[in-house]
């Protein structure tokens, strides 16, 4: 859909100065002020964004796994599924490389506004649980996953999406992912300094600390890989198809924070009937169902960026087509 102009310029010859009358452009000293300002504020508006999470995270104490040495390893540890899993996304980026700076910030924005998700989880939480399993089933599809998948969305708005590198649809799956990969580390930080305690030394017992509390965390983060690169790509798509880019975000976030809810909802209940049916030990039964779950909604992610890595191969592949029919129609009357 062409972007609709107003009907003095549908109607006016291409010569006619319409400044001020129906179009705009910066020419006068107060319009550059005005342009200034704008600038100013929008650059303030992120800043503060940046700033608030920052405190929040200070607040909570999220720099743990920086200070704490323990703390840190494990959460280090923790990260690694879903660091791998970030770095297939992209590597499956078949358009030119994200740069490394982009992708670093990226994911430090993910940690930081992982924090605002924390704060209203904390606040509303205590309302939705006191009304027994569907409480928490709706605190789950209500405010956990769209909330968490809104801020990891943030991260790469907030930079990233306005960079010049960020250039393809695919480019918001690989920064979605980067998001996801720092929301699930500072996640995981926040739980093992919860569940760590202070009397573990570093070495051999630090491994089974927190009855578990690493390898669990390990097998959650790759989750939130998956369901941030899904609405990572949706915002992709709505940044190169900008007239209906609201609803192509709001897609987005609909499928990830399904995605998230239903897996939330389900982990326990599906593990138990794992356990109930197989005989398997609960931890065995929980690593069954999350290899299940994000196997089948990894592979549905991973069907749509081959999707597009092949529709991007078939059009270059036309180009070149077109540019070898070119050359032999130009040189055939030399």
């Amino acid at each position: 859909m062409p972007e609709k102009s107003d009907p003095i310029q549908n109607e006016s010859d291409s010569d006619v100065d319409l400044y001020d009358i129906s179009t705009w452009e910066e020419r006068t000293s107060l319009d550059g002020l005005a342009v200034a300002l704008y600038r100013f504020l929008s650059w303030s508006a992120r800043i503060v964004v940046v700033l608030v999470a920052l405190l929040i995270l200070l607040g909570i104490g999220g720099l743990a796994a920086l200070t704490d040495l323990e703390t840190g390893a494990l959460t280090l540890l923790s990260a690694l599924p879903a660091f791998a899993l970030a770095a297939y996304v992209y590597y499956s980026d078949a358009t030119t490389g994200e740069p490394l700076s982009l992708l670093v910030a990226t994911f430090l924005l993910g940690v930081l506004t992982a924090n605002f998700a924390a704060v209203l989880n904390g606040l509303l939480g205590p309302i939705f649980r006191s009304v027994a399993v569907v409480g928490s089933i709706l605190f789950y599809f209500l405010v956990v996953a769209p909330v968490e998948e809104t801020v990891k969305l943030l991260a790469v708005r907030l930079y990233a999406y306005r960079s010049s590198s960020f250039d393809a649809v695919i480019d918001g799956a690989v920064y979605g992912a980067m998001a996801g990969l720092g929301f699930a580390t500072i996640e995981n930080s926040l739980y093992i300094a919860q569940q760590l305690g202070e009397n573990v030394d570093f070495g051999l017992s630090l491994i089974g600390a927190g009855n578990g509390i690493a390898f669990v965390r390990a097998l959650a983060g790759p989750g939130h890989v998956i369901y941030s690169a899904f609405a990572g790509y949706y915002l992709g798509l709505a940044k190169f198809n900008r007239e209906n880019a609201g609803p192509i975000v709001i897609k987005g976030l609909l499928i990830a924070a399904f995605i998230h809810a239903t897996y939330n909802s389900t982990v326990g209940i599906a593990s138990d009937a794992i356990a109930t049916i197989t005989g398997l030990p609960g931890i065995l039964a929980f690593i069954v169902y999350i290899i299940l779950y994000d196997g089948f909604f990894g592979l549905l992610l991973f069907r749509k960026i081959r999707r597009y890595k092949h529709a991007y191969r078939a059009a270059h592949e036309n180009d070149r087509d077109v540019e070898r029919v070119v050359r032999s129609e130009t040189t055939e009357y030399e």
